[in-house]
């Protein structure tokens, strides 16, 4: 699949180019022990016209989505012929608890429907539809640990299928208060505001985040590719030319990823500058895609390296035809996919 367009939702703001800006600058200390997305990041009165009620999930996968469309340069008729993939991990979760908490409140029969439709799973996908006036396929992905890998397998397969002739294939997580609470309780939140991508440890300190990344990705040529993606299932196995690590500290223990060293292959990780998220994959896969693209390197943040791993230290032109994404979850099973020049 080629990558022919990218939106990003950050806390370092919206757009590509605000990427390019954070990978260049590196690591900045978190608000609040935390990298949430500003009000100000998600204004846009004019693409958001038609959603003025949404929440904050729902706004920043619609932004994310509309922006790799229109940075793909696709005329408008390719629409009819686009799928939409929307992968979370906990879907609008803040909605979902206004809405329960509204019931404790008012009881069921009292509740605002409004909301109601807002906390269902499939909303933001709902409304990136029908902001695009798309007439493919869609479809939301929920899944605990690693819906953005099982979202590139279907993508690709309804792409191989000629179920559509484009997809944007992205995700979308938000930090509420519930999330908040749930992080405070069961993980070990960073003092310095730093996440540590290469300790390794049984019990790695996290640095909460949120935001939306949004690909197009076709099978066709096209005037815009950032690089290609695709699952294990269609590696070729030649040895990739970095390696770049989901370690955020959401699936505990990392001892697992000691194994990279064996690879020998240049590692990096950009999950201090996103923080942590159970669908951090996409946005490493952004920088991926935007070192191909670019044919450059972007140091990784946080350069803590007690393994003496060969890590990517500073930016710089470079020849790069492979890197792998590389993902181990709560029970230690591997997730990755691999972009290509």
């Amino acid at each position: 699949m080629n990558i022919a367009g990218i939106g990003i939702i950050s806390n370092r703001g919206r757009g590509v180019q605000s990427l390019e800006k954070a990978l260049e600058e590196g690591w900045i200390p978190p608000k609040d022990s935390s990298y949430c997305v500003s009000e100000d990041i998600i204004k846009d009165k004019v693409i958001l016209k038609e959603a003025r009620r949404a929440d904050n999930f729902t706004k920043m996968a619609v932004l994310a989505g509309y922006d790799a469309f229109v940075d793909s340069g696709l005329p408008p008729e390719a629409k009819k012929t686009l799928g939409i993939i929307v992968a979370t991990a906990f879907g609008p979760h803040a909605t979902t608890f206004r809405f329960l908490d509204d019931i404790l409140s008012y009881t069921d029969a009292n509740v605002s429907p409004t909301i109601f439709s807002h906390s269902v799973h499939n909303a933001a996908a709902s409304y990136l539809s029908f902001m695009l006036q798309s007439r493919g396929p869609t479809l939301t992905i929920t899944q605990f640990a690693d819906s953005f890998h099982q979202a590139v397998i279907l993508a690709q397969s309804w792409l191989n299928e000629n179920r559509c002739d484009y997809i944007l294939l992205g995700s979308v997580d938000q930090y509420g208060e519930v999330m908040k609470y749930i992080c405070g309780q069961k993980l070990k939140i960073a003092d310095d505001g730093k996440i540590r991508p290469f300790s390794f440890s049984k019990l790695p300190v996290v640095v909460p985040g949120e935001g939306s990344v949004f690909f197009l990705m076709t099978n066709q040529t096209t005037s815009k590719k950032y690089a290609s993606l695709f699952p294990p299932a269609d590696a070729n196995f030649k040895k990739p030319d970095m390696c770049i690590l989901d370690c955020d500290g959401m699936c505990g223990s990392e001892e697992a990823y000691l194994s990279i060293k064996e690879t020998g292959a240049l590692v990096s990780s950009y999950v201090p500058i996103f923080g942590s998220m159970l669908t951090v994959s996409s946005f490493n896969c952004v920088a991926a895609a935007l070192m191909l693209k670019n044919q450059c390197h972007y140091p990784t943040p946080i350069q803590d390296n007690p393994h003496g791993l060969d890590l990517c230290k500073i930016h710089q032109p470079a020849k790069i035809d492979r890197i792998s994404c590389i993902k181990y979850g709560c029970k230690r099973e591997k997730r990755e996919f691999f972009l290509e020049k």
